[in-house]
């Protein structure tokens, strides 16, 4: 399975490819950090991240589309504008009728570390040994994009049996 994790920003929005499944190992297919300028116009910024998000899709062809939730934070400006990307890459990925899962950064990091609380660094590292990379991807956009798919590529079958068990668990009309 080819999971793109997106960690979402307007100035900058790293995007990662990863390819594996379970009882394999994982493999890096390409990371990239795109960056729009805090000068240009906001429609423009957009724009330029749409083409960017979807020169990578084309060029890495994944299952899946893994972005990072939106939380929320002090800084409403910053929320409104990684809550615009996060929009841009799923409508992206939704146009070529893609799966998009959100994961919240604490989802990521206990599914790369083992542990939700797990630091910036201690990301990066767990990144670095699991794709075999001989140094740790910058800047940390690229690292976050990487942790991302890995988490999804993870999790996808939790969640699969998840999503079953919920389905039969619930009640058949008719009955």
């Amino acid at each position: 399975m080819r999971v793109v994790g997106v960690d979402p920003g307007l100035t900058r929005c790293g995007l990662a490819a990863v390819e594996g499944g379970p009882g394999t190992s994982a493999r890096l297919l390409g990371v990239t950090v795109v960056r729009t300028s805090p000068a240009d116009d906001l429609a423009r910024r957009l724009c330029q991240l749409e083409v960017d998000v979807e020169s990578f899709l084309d060029q890495h062809r994944p299952d899946a589309v893994a972005v990072e939730a939106v939380f929320s934070q002090q800084n409403t400006a910053t929320v409104v504008t990684t809550a615009q990307a996060c929009a841009v890459a799923t409508l992206v990925a939704g146009r070529r009728g893609l799966p998009v899962d959100t994961h919240t950064p604490t989802e990521v990091k206990a599914g790369v570390t083992g542990n939700g609380r797990a630091d910036k660094q201690q990301v990066a590292r767990m990144v670095t040994a699991i794709l075999g990379l001989t140094q740790v991807p910058h800047p940390v956009d690229a690292t976050d994009a990487l942790a991302l798919a890995l988490a999804h590529l993870w999790q996808v079958p939790v969640r699969g049996r998840q999503r079953a068990a919920e389905a039969a668990a619930r009640p058949r009309a008719g009955r």
